[in-house]
């Protein structure tokens, strides 16, 4: 089966070599083919658009951090590379089972997409003008999706069942992924020091502390005075453990007991006040509580085995070439 396929591409570029004008110019790589999968290509223009959005992600996330961004992008890259194969993959199969996808499923699907997604047809227009895109080849694109998902469904999303033994087995040989450790319920007021401020902020942390102490809410003295994020929450940090504070905080947050307020922790950059609501000690969850997450984890891993299986055997009867 090979060798044909071999031929067939061979022929393509010594036809394009020969028919191809000697332009003398600068190289420049605009586009150039990555795999060959049967009788698809898969071109660097391909896997450019299909790891744009996850590249522009990286880009903002590792800006100032070049070589981190470069091996993120190489991932991203290498990973999108091998969804594009596999999706070439199936749709040679369902090519090659000699199923069909009627337009009128594909017309439904669009319809659907513009009221959802768009509003109207116009709207949907204009979008893929900016993406530089045709109608007929967002159809296409589309027509694709449905096709991998019906395969998917197919051989891969068949009702998984999961016994209960393999749920409690799991919890068994896993117990330490559902270890918690120690934890308060917190409420912080954060009192942040401008440059220049002096000791105003400290006066003021005192005051406050002083109306605590005479009875004043502390989540009302959050929400008028705090400069942190939880203001609007009466600066309520809920259920936290040690990790998610910096050490002087944490150190004086799990020394509380419940219902008591700190005084002042005065560091460098701001004035804290804080207050202990619950406490939990460390503990592993029960299975009852984490049941339903070990079934959708063991869920995940048979559907990723049956993927794996159904891939594998779509490429021992195939042509992949990479270049």
């Amino acid at each position: 089966m090979r060798a044909p396929y071999m031929r067939h591409w061979f022929v393509i570029a010594l036809f394009a070599a020969l028919a191809a004008p000697v332009v003398h110019a600068q190289p420049a790589l605009v586009n150039g083919i990555v795999v060959i999968v049967n009788d698809a290509v898969i071109t660097l223009k391909d896997l450019d658009a299909y790891t744009a959005e996850a590249v522009a992600v990286l880009e903002n996330q590792y800006r100032g951090q070049p070589q981190i961004l470069k091996a993120k992008v190489d991932e991203a890259r290498r990973n999108a590379l091998d969804q594009l194969v596999e999706q070439q993959l199936m749709l040679h199969d369902f090519k090659e089972s000699g199923f069909s996808l009627p337009d009128s499923y594909i017309d439904d699907m669009i319809r659907r997409d513009i009221r959802a997604r768009f509003g109207d047809r116009a709207t949907l227009t204009k979008t893929l003008q900016a993406q530089g895109m045709t109608f007929e080849g967002y159809r296409q694109q589309r027509r694709e999706r449905i096709i991998v998902d019906l395969l998917h469904q197919r051989n891969v999303s068949s009702e998984i069942l999961v016994s209960p033994t393999r749920i409690e087995n799991y919890y068994q040989a896993n117990t330490n992924q559902f270890a918690m450790t120690e934890q308060v319920k917190l409420r912080m007021i954060v009192l942040n020091k401008p440059p220049g401020s002096g000791d105003t902020v400290g006066k003021l942390a005192k005051e406050i502390s002083t109306k605590l102490d005479e009875g004043a809410s502390f989540a009302e003295m959050a929400a008028i005075y705090s400069d942190g994020s939880q203001r609007g929450q009466g600066g309520d940090w809920g259920w936290v453990e040690r990790t998610v504070l910096r050490k002087e905080l944490a150190d004086v947050a799990f020394a509380l007991k419940p219902g008591q307020k700190s005084g002042v922790v005065d560091l460098p950059e701001a004035c804290y006040l804080m207050q202990t609501e619950e406490r939990r000690t460390a503990h592993v969850k029960p299975l009852a509580e984490v049941a339903d997450e070990i079934e959708q984890i063991l869920i995940n891993q048979e559907r990723a085995r049956l993927q794996k299986k159904y891939i594998d055997r779509l490429k021992k009867n195939s042509f992949i070439r990479s270049f």
